[in-house]
Order: C-alpha cells, then structure tokens, then sequence
C-alpha cells in the first residue's frame, strides 16, 4: 500500500484535543461529500449489508482515489469465520486504504488475532460489537496482537444507539484502556448528532457516523451534505473547547 505522502498513520491516533470524524460512505460520489466537508476519516461500508457489511474492492479503489490524500480511508472487511479472515482482510488492506476495520469475537484465539493483525501489518482495527458487552477486556490482546486500534460499533441497527446497549462509564473505560494499551480507539453505533458532546468527552480517537448523517436518518439512504457539515462543525466545537 502507498500512503498519501499528506498523511502520515503513526498519528492516526495522534494527539488531538478532540476526537475525529469518521463517515462510512457507500461508494466515491459519497466519499467525495465526506472530504469536502472535512470528515478526518472516510470509511468504505456497505449500509445493505449489516452493520459491517464490506464493499467490493473496485469500490474501495475508487473511493481511495476519489478521496485523493484529502482524508484518511478506511475499508471494512466484514465480518468473516475463521477460514475467511486472512484472505478478507488482504484483499482490503490491497486496495490502497489506509486502515482496514474487521469484526472481532471475543472467543477469538491468539493465533487468530495474531493472523488477523498480520494480514494488515500496522493498519488493522478491531470493531468490536456493543451487544457482546464489556469490550475492555479483549484491549490488551489486540495490543499483543499488533492491531492498530479498537472501535466499538452496534451490530444491531434497530434504532438503539451506542448508548443504549453500554452505559459512559464502561465506553470511558474502554477508551482509557486503548489509550494505556497505546491502541487507536473509536465509537459508533447509530450515533446522532447531538451524542458529539456527550462521547467527546471520554476521550476517544474517533466518532463514527453514518445512519446520523443519511436522509432521514436512515443508514440505507445517501449521506445529507448538510448533516455531515454539521458534524464536522461539532467536532471541531469540541475541540475549541477542550484546547480552552
């Protein structure tokens, strides 16, 4: 893979007051929209196919190179078994993304996880479902492993947000075991507009949004150009607010 000579991922965590903005798009007309309006990090899903549903790798190259260095990208990989998890998590990190996100399981083995990670060298994220429970305590495996960060999502899109399957305190001491583990570490699920402040404020790397930001609310439509500018506004605001 070829890294935007712009970006550079050793501060994909980085050392920013605020967390970042992460906007999974279905394809590069929807990458497009995310960069202009500033997202940090443009993420390649497929909203018809779940809650990590992958995109074709044609569709990842192109929204790489719609994107143009203007964003980091990111692709999913879905959500394999055993036997696919290497061959899904190659054929995305071959694309040209910047970092490839995969469903974990907590029953996963060592080995598995140490193939998983390899498969992705340096750019591989857990997403980790919110209904599974507490995921603090797989943080120092992955770690082990050689992944590069951790994010929570929702497998279920049903409505219920992040919030309503983990209470703060729990998702606060998920981000602060990434953050002493030196893992990258995001929320999501079915997140909305005003969740900006109130997750801000644990100290995540990144916020992740797509239903929050679609026509409607509804993950399965286009992304609104003015919901997404809206979040970029709100995060930078809590930037502004913590750099005070």
């Amino acid at each position: 893979m070829s890294v935007p000579r712009s970006l550079d991922l050793r501060s994909f965590g980085g050392d920013a007051p605020a967390p970042r903005l992460l906007v999974s798009v279905r394809d590069a007309e929807e990458a497009d929209l995310a960069a202009r309006a500033g997202a940090d990090l443009v993420d390649g899903k497929d909203p018809d196919r779940g809650a990590l549903g992958a995109l074709a790798p044609d569709t990842v190259r192109a929204i790489v190179a719609r994107v143009d260095a203007r964003a980091l990208t990111s692709a999913v990989a879905g959500e394999p078994d055993r036997a696919a998890l290497v061959p899904a998590i190659a054929a995305m990190a071959a694309t040209g993304v910047d970092v490839v996100k995969v469903a974990v399981r907590a029953d996963a083995s060592a080995d598995d996880l140490a193939r998983a990670a390899a498969a992705a060298s340096g750019r591989l994220i857990a997403v980790l479902f919110a209904e599974a429970g507490d995921a603090t305590g797989l943080v120092p495996a992955l770690r082990r492993a050689g992944f590069l960060g951790a994010m929570i999502d929702t497998a279920g899109k049903d409505g219920r947000r992040l919030t309503d399957h983990l209470p703060l305190p729990v998702l606060a001491a998920f981000t602060r075991a990434c953050r002493g583990h030196g893992l990258v570490s995001g929320l999501a699920g079915s997140l909305a507009l005003p969740d900006i402040a109130v997750l801000a404020a644990l100290g995540p790397d990144y916020l992740g949004f797509r239903g929050g930001l679609c026509a409607s609310g509804n993950r399965r439509q286009g992304l609104d150009p003015v919901r997404v500018a809206e979040a970029v506004r709100l995060i930078r605001a809590s930037a502004r607010r913590d750099a005070a």
